[in-house]
């Protein structure tokens, strides 16, 4: 189960234009326009795990 961060953050991706697949593992495979960006936590343990997610993603076109 996704924490709330990250469930927002799937949202705001969607409407953005990105593919959001959850994975047997528990994560979160996030791809635009076909190509693999980056894996979301599915409960982010690490303080930092979720801002480096959101480096990647921001490289790929998203926008907060």
């Amino acid at each position: 189960m996704a924490s709330k961060e990250v469930k927002q953050l799937i949202k705001k991706l969607e409407s953005q234009g990105f593919t959001v697949e959850a994975t047997r593992k528990g994560h979160y495979k996030v791809s635009r326009k076909g190509a693999f960006v980056t894996y979301l936590p599915g409960t982010p343990s690490d303080h930092r795990s979720l801002k480096n997610c959101l480096s990647y993603l921001k490289r790929a076109g998203y926008k907060p």
